[in-house]
């Protein structure tokens, strides 16, 4: 199989995991799956659900 097609699945693959992980996100307090990804004072990744403003990280 020449390389560019195995490029091309490790992309498609990595893509649908990528989507599989945006999806199974969701609300720990309330299940909402509406959450934004925010940026935190310290650099890191935080979430809020903008259901019912829980926040986390």
């Amino acid at each position: 199989m020449p390389a560019s097609i195995l490029g091309e699945v490790d992309d498609r693959l990595e893509a649908e995991v990528i989507r599989d992980r945006i999806t199974r996100l969701g609300c720990p307090s309330c299940g909402s799956a509406h959450v934004a990804q925010v940026l935190g004072d310290n650099g890191g990744i935080s979430y809020v659900c903008t259901a019912c403003g829980h926040s986390w990280s």
